[in-house]
C-alpha cells in the first residue's frame, strides 16, 4: 500500500508540476509589471461595469483567500467601493493562471474552463448583491484613506524580471506551498485507502453530496490549486463532477479567517452576501454541470490515472520540472518553518503581538507596512508566534495603525 500511496502521489505531482510552474511565472510578471495602485484606481465605483471589472481583474491572479485579504483591504481604503472589492474577493481565490493550469492537467480542459467562468459569474453576482444593500447614502462614500504599504517596485526591465521571479518562485510558493503539498497527500491518502465503493451511496445523491462538500469546503482552508487533486481523487472514488467542482470553488474562497476580517472591514452585511454569493455559484454551477451539461465533458479516465499512478510513466520533462517544484516545495516549507529572529535587543527594542496573519503572503505585508513607518530601523514578524520585533525610535500607534492600514491587527507584547 506504500508503494500504491507513493506512485499515486508521483502520479499527481508529474501531473501538475509543469503547469503548475508555468502558473508562478505568469503570476510573477502580473506582480511585478501591474501595481496594486492601478486596480484601486479603477475601481471606485458600484455600476456593474466596475463589478465586472473587479472580478476579471480577480479571475488570473493566484492569490489564496489569506492572501487576497490584505490586496483587497488595501484597494478599499484607497478608494475601491465594496461592490468591486468583494467581487475581488470572491473571484480572486477561487481559481488563477496557477490553478486554471493545473486543473486542466488533472482534469481536463471541461474544468478548467469552467473554474474561471464560475469564478466571474459567481463574484458578478456577489458583487452586485453587495452594492444593491448599500443606502443610497453609502453609496458614494469616500473610503478613509489610510497609509498603504509600500511597494518595493524596481524601476528596470531587468529588476522588474528578477522581482518576478523572486515573487513567483518564492513569495507565492511559500504562501501555497504548504497547502498544496497537504492538498497532494490527501488527495493520494484518498485515493490509495479510500474503498472504491465508499462513496457510491453518495455519487447517487449529487445534491445530498454537495452539501456536505460545502460544510466541509466552507471552514477548512485550501488553496486552489491545493484543492485539485482532493477533487480528483474524489470524483475517482464515485462522487460527482459537479461535488467535486462546489469543492473547486467553494474550499479556496471561503474560511473563517476571511469571513471574520471582511465583516470587520466592510460590514456583516457584506460578509454574509460574500459568503452566500459563494454557496449560491458553487452549488449553481455543481448542479448545472451534473444536471445540464454533457457528462463526457467532465468524465475523468479513471483506468488511464490509475495505470500512470501505478507504472510511473513519467516524461523526462514533466519528471524535471517535479524536481524543481519538490526544491520550491522544500525551500519554502524551510523558510516557512525555520524564521530565525533577531538577537539585538535594545531599549529601542518592541513586540507586538499580530493577528490575522495567515500565510508568507500575509507576513510580508505586515512586514513592509510597519518597515514604513517613521523611525523604524528593523522589523522581524515570526509567522507562526503572530509577533513582530520593531526596532527603533518609533510611535507606538503609528506602528498599530500601520499594521491595521495593511488589514491586520496587532497590539503591544
Amino acid at each position: 500500500m506504500t508503494m500504491d500511496f507513493l506512485g499515486s502521489l508521483l502520479y499527481m505531482l508529474n501531473e501538475m508540476s509543469p503547469y503548475i510552474l508555468l502558473g508562478f511565472l505568469i503570476a510573477g510578471l502580473l506582480h511585478a509589471f501591474i501595481s496594486r495602485e492601478m486596480f484601486a484606481r479603477h475601481l471606485s465605483g458600484n455600476s456593474v461595469g466596475t463589478v465586472v471589472k473587479a472580478a476579471l481583474i480577480g479571475v488570473p491572479l493566484p492569490l489564496c483567500s489569506c492572501g487576497v485579504l490584505p490586496t483587497a483591504i488595501a484597494m478599499r481604503r484607497n478608494g475601491a467601493s465594496r461592490a468591486a472589492s468583494s467581487a475581488f474577493l470572491i473571484s480572486t481565490p477561487q481559481t488563477g493562471v496557477d490553478s486554471i493550469a493545473a486543473t486542466w492537467s488533472l482534469l481536463g480542459p471541461a474544468f478548467a474552463v469552467m473554474r474561471p467562468v464560475a469564478a466571474l459569474v459567481t463574484a458578478v453576482f456577489g458583487g452586485v448583491a453587495v452594492g444593491s444593500t448599500e443606502r443610497a447614502s453609502m453609496e458614494n462614500e469616500s473610503c478613509k484613506t489610510a497609509s498603504d504599504v509600500a511597494e518595493d517596485r524596481p524601476a528596470t526591465f531587468m529588476g522588474k524580471i528578477i522581482a518576478s521571479l523572486r515573487y513567483g518562485f518564492v513569495d507565492l510558493v511559500g504562501s501555497i506551498g504548504l497547502w498544496l503539498t497537504i492538498g497532494l497527500v490527501i488527495a493520494a491518502l484518498i485515493t490509495v485507502y479510500v474503498p472504491a465503493d465508499f462513496f457510491a451511496i453518495l455519487g447517487n445523491r449529487p445534491i445530498v453530496s454537495m452539501v456536505i462538500a460545502l460544510i466541509v469546503a466552507v471552514p477548512m482552508y485550501v488553496c486552489a490549486t491545493g484543492s485539485i487533486p482532493i477533487a480528483l481523487s474524489l470524483i475517482l472514488k464515485g462522487l460527482s463532477p459537479g461535488t467535486a467542482f462546489v469543492l473547486l470553488m467553494a474550499g479556496p474562497a471561503a474560511n473563517f479567517a476571511s469571513f471574520t476580517l471582511i465583516s470587520r472591514e466592510m460590514g456583516r452585511r457584506a460578509a454574509a452576501v460574500y459568503l452566500g454569493s459563494i454557496i449560491v455559484g458553487a452549488m449553481a454551477m455543481g448542479l448545472a454541470i451534473d444536471y445540464l451539461m454533457p457528462s463526457h465533458w467532465f468524465a475523468i479516465g479513471h483506468d488511464a490515472a490509475m495505470h500512470g499512478a501505478c507504472h510511473h510513466e513519467f516524461s523526462t520533462f514533466s519528471t524535471i520540472c517535479s524536481a524543481i517544484l519538490v526544491g520550491l516545495l522544500i525551500f519554502s516549507l524551510i523558510r516557512r518553518f525555520y524564521n530565525p529572529k533577531t538577537n539585538i535587543h535594545t531599549d529601542m527594542t518592541q513586540e507586538y503581538i499580530i493577528t490575522g496573519m495567515n500565510c508568507p503572503h500575509c507576513q510580508n505585508a505586515v512586514k513592509k507596512a510597519i518597515a514604513a513607518v517613521e523611525g523604524v530601523d528593523t522589523v522581524e514578524v515570526d509567522l507562526h508566534a503572530g509577533l513582530a520585533t520593531v526596532d527603533g525610535t518609533v510611535d507606538h500607534a503609528a506602528i498599530i495603525d500601520a499594521v491595521h492600514a495593511a488589514g491586520f491587527e496587532a497590539s503591544l507584547k
